[in-house]
């Protein structure tokens, strides 16, 4: 008898997680591979931001930290809402996380009851999924294609809404496909959401800076909206500070509240020396972050470069995040090298085994016919990791 939870039982892995274990336990077995699977900038955190993690560390900030965070940190982060996002909050609305991951866990949490519907226009982050399930939700996937650079429509939202329908979870720049909703896309979607009452948006927006279209629209700063949207967002992408571990929301005070009651029993306060170097990341001006952002845009013009010079890779632009979603479908039901090809696992699998690199299959963005590259790495890296996929699949 397996004496372990139902619930634990039910959980799938993180997909990305597990490939990025399986690329290192492959490493250490002596071989070369590159690992374009995990999701983590190449770039250290700023100076300006280690120098005041180290004056928290010579100021003793070694104690307990209010569950929802410091208050002058949350005062920077509504700074921040109203710079870069024109959104409106208090220091009440707003609740600090160890990373943005369990700020999504939170809200689940405190939101979904058994049997609620949270939309989830796929592809869309691999936790998503499984969080709103283990918070007894029923994930309601909306499929995108290339086509349209992978974006929900108002038609296609219109038609999945049932009386069930508690959420809709996104992300923009969107983690796997880099795609980025358009003010005017945002508009067109919050018309639905706003006939429908009770319907609240959860809107992921940890890759805000690393977008390359030029502009950027929070769906909380569209008339009507901000009331049924919890933004979420962290320091992790942007600041190169994915092990500092500090994500936040902004939501309307009644969450923002249920949020801090749940953490209170679960984590309380997120890490001291990481919430006073998240001030100065966020009471930065986002110029700082700008030789990053050239250095990604970049990466992905040479990404998107080499993939269109491989037969068979089908590749649309995407406009932020660090990541590329090509369409692998045409090598479905084909034999590549005496290994059957049935669907994008099976791709993803035959690239590790045969190029020496790490991908992750689109299934677990929702999406089977894509897989997902990182390219949040060196571009000789980049280069040599597509030269052995484009031998891998000649």
């Amino acid at each position: 008898m397996n004496p372990l939870s139902d619930r634990i039982n039910n959980l799938a892995v993180s997909q990305t997680l597990a490939m990025a274990a399986l690329a290192r336990e492959l490493k250490a077995q002596g071989k070369d591979i590159i690992s374009l699977s995990l999701g983590e900038p190449d770039f250290n955190t700023p100076e300006f931001i280690k120098e005041a993690a180290k004056k928290a560390i010579d100021e003793n900030y070694s104690t307990y930290t209010p569950v929802e965070g410091y208050l002058d940190l949350k005062e920077a982060i509504c700074r921040k809402f109203k710079r870069d996002n024109n959104l409106d909050y208090k220091p009440s609305q707003i609740v600090v996380s160890t990373g943005a991951k369990q700020s999504l866990y939170n809200i689940a949490q405190v939101m979904l009851n058994e049997g609620d519907e949270v939309i989830l226009p796929a592809p869309y982050w691999v936790s998503y999924y499984e969080i709103i399930k283990l918070s007894g939700g029923v994930p309601v996937e909306v499929p995108t294609s290339i086509e349209n650079d992978f974006k929900i429509t108002p038609e296609q939202l219109e038609a999945v809404i049932t009386p069930k329908t508690k959420m809709i979870w996104y992300s923009s720049p969107c983690n796997p496909s880099g795609s980025v909703y358009s003010r005017e896309e945002l508009e067109a979607l919050s018309k639905v959401i706003l006939k429908h009452e009770n319907i609240y948006v959860v809107s992921d927006e940890i890759y805000e800076h690393i977008n390359f279209s030029g502009t950027f629209c929070s769906i909380g700063s569209i008339p009507g909206m901000l009331d049924r949207t919890i933004t979420v967002n962290g320091v992790a992408k942007a600041f190169a500070m994915t092990g500092w571990r500090i994500g936040y929301i902004g939501a309307p005070e009644f969450i923002a509240k249920a949020c801090t009651k749940i953490q209170g029993q679960v984590t309380s306060g997120a890490n001291s020396i990481a919430q006073r170097a998240t001030i100065a990341a966020v009471d930065a001006d986002p110029k700082v972050l700008n030789y990053m952002v050239e250095a990604f845009h970049k990466r992905r013009d040479l990404v998107v470069g080499l993939i269109k010079e491989i037969p068979g890779l089908k590749i649309n632009v995407p406009e932020g995040a660090f990541y590329v979603f090509p369409d692998v479908s045409s090598f479905f039901g084909k034999t590549l090298r005496g290994q059957f090809i049935k669907d994008a696992t099976d791709f993803s699998m035959y690239l590790l085994a045969e190029a020496n690199v790490a991908t992750v299959t689109g299934d677990a963005f929702g999406n089977p016919n894509c897989i997902r590259f990182s390219y949040a790495t060196s571009e000789e890296l980049l280069i040599e990791a597509l030269r052995r996929i484009k031998e891998a699949l000649a």
